[in-house]
């Protein structure tokens, strides 16, 4: 099998991993750039949140075509016919910076409904975007996008691990075909396990012990790993996993200030 290719973004700094129209399935920054990730100190919602990143990279001189990754929190998981007309939505903005281009997505993206509490619309989470540095990066910053119990391919319920299932059993399968399928990305962006600083569990199950089972045969796997009680936007997944490495992190107020 051919390993796929990533495709080079020169004016955001990065290389992402093609996906669905939605969103790409990874990215990377490329040489003399790093990722930064900025957390909403109180979500916003998603007009709203649009507007706030622009405004951030702004004044910050980077170009819209910086941004490389969002996140998003959702009331509740949608039938996929309602995914793909949220997606529809969802890309606008993107289409209108020149970032969503015939069909094509760069910005990865985990979109999660919170088991306690959920927000009343779609809200931001937080986002990630690539900023120069003179510092030479020994290994490369990126971020992927949640993989589930299914290929990430339209027709998402006919796919899914053990479908309708919760048993510990079937947890584990629908387990291992996620974390087999976010590996899979690694090798296009150029990086392994050793690489991964963070790794997040999506899920309302208790996995954590099966996830570091997982891990225990990856070689170089040594990274710090989040439990979410979260469920995955689409009805019937069980599970989402997503992996990260990025050089800073920043705490964004409501109102900038």
């Amino acid at each position: 099998m051919t390993m796929p290719s990533t495709i080079s973004v020169p004016q955001g700094g990065f290389r992402y991993l093609p996906g669905g129209f939605q969103y790409s399935a990874a990215v990377v920054a490329e040489p003399g750039f790093v990722i930064e990730r900025a957390v909403f100190d109180a979500a916003l919602p998603l007009e709203e949140g649009f507007a706030r990143i622009e405004a951030h990279l702004r004044a910050l001189g980077r170009p819209m075509a910086a941004l490389c990754a969002c996140e998003l929190r959702s009331p509740a998981p949608l039938t996929e016919a309602d995914f793909v007309s949220f997606n529809r939505r969802y890309v606008q903005p993107l289409e209108q910076w020149g970032i969503y281009l015939d069909g094509a997505n760069p910005v990865a993206r985990c979109n999660l409904v919170p088991a306690d509490r959920p927000p009343k619309t779609v809200v931001f989470h937080a986002f990630s975007y690539t900023r120069p540095t003179a510092v030479a990066q020994q290994r490369p910053d990126f971020v992927t996008s949640g993989a589930a119990e299914c290929p990430d391919r339209p027709g998402y319920r006919d796919a899914i691990v053990r479908l309708g299932e919760t048993s510990p059993d079937a947890l584990c399968e629908k387990l291992a075909f996620a974390l087999g399928d976010l590996e899979s990305r690694f090798a296009p962006l150029g990086v392994g396990w050793a690489d991964v600083k963070e790794l997040n569990l999506y899920s309302v199950h208790d996995l954590h012990r099966p996830l570091l089972q997982g891990l225990s045969s990856r070689a170089g796997a040594d990274c710090a790993v989040t439990c979410h009680a979260v469920r995955p936007p689409v009805v019937d997944l069980e599970i989402e996993l997503d992996a990260r490495r990025h050089g800073s992190a920043l705490l964004l107020p409501r109102t900038p200030g």
